[in-house]
């Protein structure tokens, strides 16, 4: 007995190690798993004009830096503006964003004007490239809409007044920061309430990252921009950076505020990835153009007219099916203006009522009319990217113009062709006469049986001509004598 405290110790002493193990590997297990250190940084590339696809490539790029545990996103555009709502996408996912994201307008010749100016100024770390530029962030929906036909630009909202630039000037030389000169506010309310709506935009983002918030007031009502050195000297951006590599080195041990906390920023040798986007991102980037947009949905509505006057093509039904879909997808991603869609499809259905209805015309005419007017008004965006191009304007329209054409002569030689069926086909038509009695008897016409009538007795075998159809009866009689030769 006195060996068995002895031996329990022993047993206690071997299996102590163990049980340790196993509650180490409990607690271990109750703890949320951590995500492996990943020293790498996430390039993505946005390239033109900010829209549904630039807005889809950003959100595609912070959801793969999170799942590959990126330390950091770059951001390297070039762009001259865009559409406000993908604008304002982007800057919310910036804001939400789990890694710190630096907005980078590179390589030099890059600008980041009107939508890239809001997008430099949201991101954790402003950097520009030597060569480059930003600002003219005033919204162009109050400068005048389409572009003028014949391809002359409208005013140039890039371009800055005379008198801001010299106040610009005038700031530089002495050295200091001045309040931005007030310029006149466009004489509609709405135009009022768009700067001014743009103006306390950017300024609650300059704000936010402690940048220079009366230059981007500036920017917003004058236009103005600044080179990548000024933009620097005044406080807008960060830095300057020749390169990516230069970025990160520069960017390391700065302090961002990323939600609610502080980050220090540990991006010194971090190893660059670029960002690919994925298949739905160019397939959405090429049909949002609104030119292809507007392409496609006339390739399908034509598709499916062909398809319905010709039941069992498939192919034209197939295609125009696919392209609608495609079009309609398109156009519900960009700033659509119903009325000009409805008038659009008002034109069409007018066009291809043509061909049914005897008008000559007058519906086909009205229907161009429409379509016109409806392309014109189809896309409502204070962005000129976004705005549908003269040219494809008038394509569209001259190509329903020829259809409506075709249509136009197809019914006018259907309108002039002889009848070939019906009971006005049988009219004069020459018929023998089977069997005879008295003022009726029987005819043989078109290989059918039928019940006759005549003022004058026939003879069975003798050839007449039908005068006129009483129901089921043939009113008939003889051939005029300069008749005979051509039965």
């Amino acid at each position: 007995m006195p060996a068995r405290p002895a031996f329990i110790l022993a047993l206690i002493g071997r299996l102590l190690p163990a049980l340790l193990l196993v509650a180490v590997t409990m607690a271990a297990a109750g703890q949320p798993a951590r995500e492996p250190h990943q020293d790498r940084a996430l390039l993505v590339d946005v390239r033109g004009a900010i829209g549904p696809a630039t807005a889809k490539l950003l959100s595609d790029a912070l959801a793969a830096a999170e799942e590959r545990a990126a330390r950091f996103v770059i951001l390297r555009i070039d762009t001259p503006g865009g559409l406000s709502d993908s604008m304002r996408t982007m800057i919310r996912d910036i804001l939400a964003a789990p890694v710190p994201v630096a907005t980078y307008v590179a390589p030099s010749g890059a600008r980041a004007a009107s939508a890239g100016t809001y997008i430099l100024y949201a991101s954790h770390l402003a950097v520009m490239a030597p060569g480059t530029n930003l600002g003219a962030a005033t919204p162009v929906q109050i400068g005048g809409g389409l572009p003028l036909p014949g391809g002359s630009p409208p005013e140039d909202p890039n371009t800055q007044e005379p008198d801001a630039q010299e106040n610009e000037r005038q700031d530089e030389q002495r050295g200091e920061e001045a309040e931005p000169a007030e310029a006149p506010l466009p004489k509609d309310a709405m135009g009022r309430k768009i700067v001014n709506d743009a103006v306390a935009y950017i300024r609650s983002l300059a704000e936010l990252r402690g940048r220079n918030a009366d230059w981007a007031e500036r920017a917003v009502r004058q236009g103005a921009s600044l080179p990548a050195r000024e933009a620097a000297e005044r406080q807008v951006v960060d830095f300057v950076a020749d390169s990516v590599s230069q970025l990160l080195a520069e960017a390391d041990g700065r302090t961002v505020t990323l939600g609610a906390r502080k980050v220090v920023l540990d991006t010194e040798g971090l190893a660059v990835e670029t960002f690919e986007p994925g298949w739905h991102v160019e397939l959405l980037q090429v049909i949002t153009n609104p030119n292809v947009a507007l392409i496609l949905m006339l390739i399908g509505i034509y598709g499916l007219i062909f398809e319905f006057a010709n039941p069992g093509s498939i192919g034209p039904g197939v295609i125009g099916a696919i392209c609608l879909l495609l079009g309609l997808y398109a156009l519900n991603q960009l700033p659509l203006d119903y009325a000009g869609l409805g008038l659009m499809l008002l034109g069409v259905a007018l066009m291809a009522a043509e061909a049914v209805t005897p008008t000559f015309g007058v519906l086909g005419v009205g229907g161009l009319v429409a379509f016109l007017l409806g392309a014109i008004f189809l896309i409502d965006s204070e962005s000129p990217q976004f705005q549908l191009s003269w040219w494809t304007v008038g394509a569209t329209t001259a190509a329903s113009g020829a259809v409506l054409v075709l249509l136009l002569g197809y019914v006018w030689r259907l309108h002039r062709r002889p009848v070939v069926t019906g009971e006005a086909e049988m009219v004069g038509h020459p018929v023998r006469v089977l069997g005879w009695s008295g003022t009726t008897g029987e005819v043989l016409a078109r290989g059918e049986r039928w019940r006759a009538r005549s003022a004058l007795p026939l003879t069975p075998g003798e050839t007449v001509v039908v005068n006129a159809i009483d129901g089921l009866t043939l009113d008939v009689s003889r051939p005029d004598r300069s008749d005979e030769g051509e039965g």
